[in-house]
């Protein structure tokens, strides 16, 4: 038996390689209906005819069985209705949620980690049914159009059904994705000109956007509070051209004396296209003071944090202070091993939704061209340097010359892959530790303070404009 401490790590590599009985076939399920909706059910060929009895097979045996294949035939025959249309979604929803499950039972075992018991909503909360029947409606005509037949007047009807939506908070989550789909539709029209079709992102967006819109489904249980002490891991900076997340990952002990366990903390804010690189942490500081504790490696003591039932802290500084400085690596090497992973809420289970916190050492780094792995006990670990921010000291250049990492265990593109948060390394002979999230709180550092400076004249010069404007 394989030793849990390979190398001095504490995550078991080698269960990672192993093949996932039945991944393949359900991935291949769900990408045959994909390939079905690229040119639309209105008027089905043979061949997506034959994606969508692969969907309905995957099913069988399962409490979907039945409307599934109905659905399936119905659509075939190009007469599928919105309930039609309904049970093909929740069958590639459950496929995927399938292969998350599975994949994420590898992962427990891999890390030894303990799993939390998911948490059933309470239904019964009264929402507008005629606006989630509008919406589903429009993702009706989408699935009858396909994503070849994508046109302006097609993706320009969910404008009015989100506006109506946007102003209810029982209906944003819904009306948020709808709002960033359309506008994602309307950039690619028309269909028929696309080069390449994201198939299995718009078959996610266009099957979760059919679930969120069924009466409760966007439901979740009451958060509960976290009184005790955080301590920080990591911080995962996300940057697209007119926003930025930081999500921060940390272990929390509660005062109470019980487990610790896993949780996390994001923030997230629009930003102008001019400010890149550690310019952002200008714009994301304010938001959260836990930005500046991780950075500066300090804990911080929660009272009554309002938390869900996944681990997501909804932030607030009122119940926040920093406290006594945490290495983050030894926060690793000593509570994250019996911390609990969060559970994950039902129509949340998706592969790409995996970020698993783990640490490891000991390895041996190899590179070649532009693929980073690290070897853990003799068994390969690709690394997803892409994911690394220049927001902050940590560069693949580090991770190269590593040997300790704390990172986030991924699976994309058919593999489990490790993104570095920190990882402790040699500069001049001497041990350093380098995170991607240093610069959160502020930074000497030159690269960091020149790109704050030019943030700070970027969006003083957008606020002086917008005021002319305002004043004109």
């Amino acid at each position: 038996m394989v030793p849990a401490d390979q190398g001095g790590g504490v995550m078991r590599a080698d269960l990672l390689s192993d093949p996932v009985a039945g991944l393949d076939e359900a991935l291949a399920a769900v990408d045959a209906f994909d390939q079905a909706l690229v040119a639309g059910l209105l008027r089905p060929q043979p061949a997506q005819a034959a994606g969508l009895t692969e969907l309905a097979h995957a099913v069988a045996g399962t409490p979907l069985a039945a409307r599934v294949s109905e659905a399936a035939a119905k659509a075939a025959a190009g007469a599928a209705g919105e309930d039609h249309f309904v049970a093909l979604a929740a069958a590639r929803t459950a496929l995927l949620g399938s292969v998350h499950d599975a994949l994420m039972t590898r992962v427990t075992e891999a890390t030894g980690r303990p799993r939390g018991e998911e948490t059933v909503p309470a239904t019964g909360g009264r929402q507008a049914a005629n606006l989630l029947a509008a919406a589903r409606a429009w993702l009706c005509d989408l699935a009858r159009a396909g994503w070849q037949g994508i046109d302006h007047e097609v993706v320009s009807g969910a404008a009015q059904v989100v506006s109506a939506m946007l102003p209810d908070p029982s209906l944003r989550r819904p009306a948020t994705l709808l709002d960033g789909f359309a506008a994602e539709l309307a950039a690619s029209c028309p269909g028929s000109a696309l080069e390449r079709i994201p198939a299995r992102r718009w078959g996610d967006l266009w099957s979760r956007g059919m679930l969120l819109t069924l009466p409760g489904a966007a439901e979740a249980p009451a958060p509960g509070t976290a009184t005790g002490r955080l301590l920080p891991l990591g911080v995962d900076l996300q940057e697209h051209a007119t926003a930025a997340q930081a999500q921060v990952h940390a272990v929390f002990e509660p005062a109470d004396g019980s487990a610790p366990g896993l949780v996390r903390a994001t923030v997230s804010v629009p930003k102008p296209d001019t400010v890149v690189g550690a310019g952002l942490w200008q714009l994301l500081r304010p938001h959260m003071s836990l930005l500046a504790a991780a950075g500066e490696g300090r804990s911080m003591e929660l009272s009554d944090m309002p938390v869900t039932a996944e681990g997501d802290l909804i932030w607030s500084d009122e119940h926040a202070r920093p406290s006594e400085p945490a290495d983050a690596f030894t926060t690793a090497r000593v509570a994250l091993p019996t911390a609990t992973d969060p559970a994950t809420a039902p129509l949340d289970r998706h592969p790409t939704r995996i970020a698993v916190p783990v640490f490891l050492e000991g390895y041996a780094v190899q590179k070649e061209d532009e693929t980073m792995t690290f070897t853990v006990a003799g068994h390969p670990l690709a690394v997803d340097t892409d994911r690394v921010p220049t927001a902050g000291p940590l560069t693949p250049e580090a991770v190269a010359t590593s040997n300790a990492c704390i990172g986030l265990l991924r699976w994309d593109a058919g593999t489990y892959r490790v993104q570095p948060l920190a990882v402790e390394t040699t500069v001049r002979k001497k041990p350093v530790a380098l995170h991607a999230g240093a610069w959160a709180g502020g930074t000497t550092d030159k690269v960091g303070v020149k790109a704050e400076k030019a943030a700070t004249d970027a969006v003083a010069m957008l606020r002086e404009r917008a005021g002319r404007l305002l004043r004109n």
